[in-house]
């Protein structure tokens, strides 16, 4: 979502006449998009500020923005410990930002604007920076207050687009050559509820996978409480489906999930995961971890590496709790030593590691569709692209291959990428409808 906010920035000042620069250095104006989910993302804020002082020293005109997340909850905060910063800006007023901009341009001082409710998203207000993939928002906000989350305070409650401003806008971009999109919400399963349409996830997802021209469809992130028989049904029967789940665990303790307030078991969890392996092929499954949550215990990190042995995910994003002033678990009680929480986190990390490097072992030798994405950053002379079930896939060849999809033949593996050789193109791939 702050990637897709990035465009909308990008957009409205291009359309002040404003230009992308390389560097800081080469730039009247700097942004910096923040996220707050995590206590290491805030502490990066300043970091980047603290380097950015001096610049701003050394240069009067230099006009210096915070926006996103953490401007959203920290913005006088921001302000106090970095007073040369220009612009705080939240969440919900991106499409102010110019106007602000403007203000500082006619010798108004330092601003901080953070309202606390708002919905300025307009789908063709937004700058692409990709040519064959799409950043879509179907709903902005959530109303599932997990304890540990600061994304409610941030984001605020779920605000769903309508269905046929999200479908024409789809439609179009898949005209001006889009051939993936990736739909965006912070529970995209609860999409509709707070409309009269009757239209609801699955529904949306089936009207986007009619539009002709579009071969991949991609959606995060799903929240297991709302995973339906229905959305698993319309991704097993619809070809231009990922059939990547994110499905995010978080514990697999019933005890710190109902502390959590997650809403769902660990035996509800179990079963979308069967649900999954019985009725879509060929599918891969990524998940969130937490470790260290308020309240857990050794048997309740044994519970988690239960599940974790037993679902096989392709791939976990892990995480050493993180408390996030305002929330709930922040105000918990928390026995458990730092270290004993990295002894924890350590073995999760090994064992989720050989079982996604086992997993990747299973695809040597095949031949796999890859979306060519761009170049590798570790090697300029590789490209990477990346597998319907997410898995990034380096390999030589040609620039002209950058959105394309590939028939690629996989002969090594590691735990997060695969290697391979090109086969063949498919501009006329069979998703294609």
């Amino acid at each position: 979502m702050n990637e897709y906010d990035s465009e909308r920035i990008l957009y409205y000042l291009e359309e002040k006449g404003y230009k992308k620069t390389i560097t800081p250095e080469d730039s009247n104006i700097i942004i910096i998009n923040t996220c707050a989910v995590r206590e290491k993302a805030k502490n990066k804020l300043f970091g980047h500020l603290g380097k950015l002082k001096n610049l701003k020293e050394s240069r009067n005109d230099l006009i210096i923005c915070v926006g996103g997340c953490t401007a959203q909850s920290m913005g006088e905060e921001i302000q106090k410990k970095c007073p040369f910063v220009d612009i705080v800006f939240g969440t919900h007023n991106i499409s102010e930002l110019p106007s602000l901009i403007d203000k500082i341009l006619n010798d108004e001082n330092s601003i901080c604007s953070v309202i606390k409710d708002g919905f300025d998203y307009e789908l063709d207000k937004v700058s692409r920076v990709n040519k064959y993939s799409a950043l879509v928002p179907i709903i902005i906000g959530c109303n599932n207050f997990c304890t540990y989350c600061i994304v409610p305070y941030v984001r605020g409650r779920e605000k769903s687009l309508d269905c046929g401003n999200i479908i024409n806008n789809i439609e179009k971009l898949v005209s001006d050559g889009i051939i993936e999109i990736t739909l965006l919400g912070q529970n995209v399963n609860s999409y509709g509820k707070d409309l009269s349409t009757g239209i609801d996830f699955p529904m949306l997802l089936e009207r986007v996978s009619d539009i002709k021209g579009l071969k991949r469809i991609r959606f995060m992130t799903s929240h297991p409480k709302d995973y339906s028989n229905g959305l698993i049904q319309v991704i097993r029967d619809r070809d231009n489906i990922a059939n990547h789940i994110h499905l995010p665990l978080q514990s697999g303790s019933n005890r710190v999930l109902k502390s959590m307030n997650r809403k769902y078991s660990r035996e509800d969890y179990m079963d979308i995961v069967e649900n999954v392996k019985s009725n879509i092929k060929n599918y891969s499954i990524t998940t969130d971890i937490i470790v260290g949550f308020p309240g857990e215990e050794k048997k309740d990190f044994d519970d988690t590496m239960d599940i974790v042995r037993k679902v096989r995910h392709d791939r976990a994003f892990t995480f050493i709790y993180s408390p996030r002033d305002g929330t709930s678990a922040a105000k918990m009680a928390d026995p458990i030593s730092l270290n004993e929480k990295k002894e924890w986190f350590n073995e999760l990390v090994k064992v989720q590691n050989d079982i996604s490097f086992e997993k990747n072992k299973e695809h040597i030798g095949k031949v796999v569709k890859v979306l060519v994405e761009g170049l590798s950053p570790k090697d300029s002379s590789v490209l990477e692209g990346r597998m319907e079930n997410n898995m990034i896939v380096n390999f030589k060849g040609e620039k002209k291959f950058i959105g394309k999809i590939m028939d690629i033949k996989i002969q090594k593996a590691m735990s997060f990428y695969l290697t391979g050789k090109i086969i063949s193109s498919h501009d006329n791939d069979k998703k294609n409808r």
